[in-house]
């Protein structure tokens, strides 16, 4: 396992969302509550449907392991597709939150 085709990627595309946020836009996205609850309400519909889509008894999305950390939690999920959701999910509340302020 090398991490490197989907570990890596995720793991920096977390650290670019943050960079982002604490670097560049500076939002205060990361202090509100609203944000905090609007990831669980993205959790709460990504791992039912993701753990349907990766489950070890009949997946319907394959991943080449040896891309990957391995880790699996819960249902079969690779942790890197939580790494990509939060990155994917809070770059847009970002440039949502950026062109708000603006108008």
């Amino acid at each position: 396992m090398t991490g490197l085709g989907y570990t890596v990627p995720a793991i920096a595309s977390v650290l670019a969302v943050c960079a982002l946020e604490f670097g560049l836009l500076r939002t205060g996205l990361f202090r509100r509550a609203a944000y905090w609850l609007s990831m669980v309400i993205v959790l709460g519909f990504q791992v039912p449907v993701d753990g349907w889509l990766t489950k070890s008894g009949a997946p319907i999305v394959l991943y080449d392991e040896r891309q990957t950390s391995g880790v699996r939690f819960p249902f079969d999920i690779p942790i890197e597709d939580f790494l990509f959701g939060f990155a994917l999910v809070t770059a847009v509340l970002l440039v949502w939150e950026r062109q708000r302020a603006r108008g």
